[in-house]
């Protein structure tokens, strides 16, 4: 592909200051538009050491407003970063409802740098590709506008800016030992390239070699690029049929095979006092260690609680995380989403909060708000929710093959088990805040909710992130399998170590 790019070409002083200022004009335009519409952006800019993407950016920027992008120069991780998958400084990075983010080196500097440094094997490589697409799937679904951009010289047209750069102090440091490596090694260079391209230019978030030998060519094609895609974003965004959100109806007879995986649930399972007091206290002990046996294997740990209302889920994290240093593990409650929240793609809340090696969240609910509450409730659209199953299984796979331990418990009571909390809860002064009347709806929905839950349990337990379901109609019995369920897997970590 690259052999085939024209480099020669150029465009007359005449035709860009003729051509120019009107695109600039143009470019502001969309950024007001799309601000307007809530169009988030991500522009990247990829391409050879030298071949002018600093110089392109900070044109690019001149005609925008500046309280509306930012622009991410992220090269190699920082410590804190690297304790973390790879993806998660780019989520962390990712524009909000009508703003820009422009990336300057961005999550190809993965399959480029790092891959032909030797930092990473071509088996880490080969699947950061397919989590390359996922992502980029991800937030195009999630409505970003994405466009890259390929800044493209050749070998000889390299050297010679080099060595402009080098002749000029001001200039000089920014040649480096890497920039001559690359240029040393520009076959194999070229060859990543080419197969980067080829594997990740889809439809929704193409690449565009830009012949960047004269810097004049090259910003009228970015302008000329960036100001079509805009435009045909908000022309589709115009005309585009508003996704609709309604509430789950009540499901029919026929809606689930019986039995489910919630009706095989056993709820008579229990346990005494007694024997819930002695196991409390041996898994407590076990788990203090293995928080610390953690720590120094450098372990993330994600647990996930999910549950009918009542079913204890406050409770069991609190005999869960009595076990544990405070300083190492962190309890994160998800309600509702906050105004920032919703400018940006669901995922985004979540990746805020994942462990950095060593260290243990615990989410009380999660991201399968999506597939319940926000389905049932019909606060997404039916495709959002439906879609939602792929993404969530994608982002746990690549939380899990970073290392991460992920642990999700369903506790599961019966209808009648949860009347009696209710009504106990009602009836008892200090447990009144617990029962709201949004609790007594969600009641009413059980079917609906059953439905969910169901479909839910079925499409996200994976081998590398299964489901434990919680008989918690006993709390007592529903706290030491939980307990018992997070040993055992920290313990199963440790030894693959």
């Amino acid at each position: 592909m690259l052999e085939l790019i024209d480099l020669n070409q150029r465009i007359s002083r005449k035709d860009y200051e003729l051509w120019y200022p009107q695109l600039e004009i143009e470019l502001g335009n969309c950024q007001r538009e799309a601000r307007a519409a809530g169009l988030p952006m991500v522009w990247v800019f990829e391409g050879w050491h030298a071949a002018g993407k600093g110089l392109l950016i900070n044109r690019l920027t001149q005609a925008l407003d500046p309280r509306g992008f930012r622009v991410h120069l992220l090269t190699s991780p920082t410590t804190e970063e690297s304790r973390r998958p790879w993806l998660w400084r780019y989520w962390m990075n990712l524009p909000s409802a009508g703003e820009i983010a422009i990336f300057d080196h961005s999550w190809y500097y993965r399959v480029l740098e790092e891959r032909l440094r030797g930092d990473i094997s071509e088996e880490e490589a080969l699947r950061a590709y397919g989590q390359i697409l996922e992502f980029e799937r991800q937030l195009t679904a999630g409505g970003i506008l994405i466009h890259k951009f390929w800044m493209h010289v050749d070998a000889k047209e390299q050297r010679r800016r080099f060595g402009v750069l080098k002749k000029d102090p001001a200039t000089a440091w920014k040649v480096t030992k890497s920039y001559w490596r690359q240029n040393r090694d520009h076959h194999r260079w070229v060859q990543a390239v080419e197969e980067t391209l080829a594997c990740t230019n889809t439809a929704d978030a193409p690449w565009t070699v830009v012949e960047a030998t004269q810097a004049k060519f090259a910003r009228i094609k970015v302008f000329r690029t960036l100001t079509q895609r805009v435009r045909d974003a908000l022309a589709a965004h115009k005309s585009a049929q508003p996704d609709k959100k309604t509430p789950m109806p009540v499901p029919d007879a026929n809606a689930l095979s019986r039995p489910t995986v919630l009706d095989r649930a056993d709820l008579t399972l229990a346990l005494t006092r007694d024997e819930y007091e002695k196991k409390l206290k041996r898994l407590r002990s076990q788990l203090y260690e293995l928080e610390h046996r953690t720590y120094l294997s450098k372990i993330p740990i994600v647990i996930v609680y999910e549950g009918w209302d009542a079913a204890g889920k406050g409770g069991n994290i609190k005999r869960l995380t009595r076990g544990l240093d405070p300083r190492g593990y962190e309890v994160v409650p998800i309600g509702p989403p906050t105004d920032e929240e919703r400018r940006h793609h669901y995922l985004w809340r979540f990746w805020r909060h994942i462990p950095k090696t060593g260290h243990i969240t615990i989410f009380d609910r999660s991201w399968y708000g999506r597939v319940l509450v926000e389905r049932v409730e019909g606060f997404c659209s039916e495709a959002e929710w439906k879609k939602a199953f792929a993404e969530i299984n994608e982002f746990e796979r690549q939380l899990a093959d970073f290392g991460t331990v992920i642990v999700k418990f369903w506790l599961h009571i019966n209808q009648e088990e949860q009347l009696r909390r209710f009504q106990e809860r009602a009836g008892t002064p200090s447990k009144q805040w617990k029962i709201t009347d949004e609790d007594w709806r969600n009641r009413e929905k059980w079917k609906q909710y059953e439905v969910a839950v169901v479909e839910m349990l079925e499409r996200t337990s994976t081998v590398y992130a299964p489901w434990t379901i919680l008989e918690a109609n006993c709390k007592l019995y529903a706290r030491i399998k939980a307990l018992q369920t997070v040993t055992d897997a920290i313990r199963c970590a440790i030894r693959q170590r």
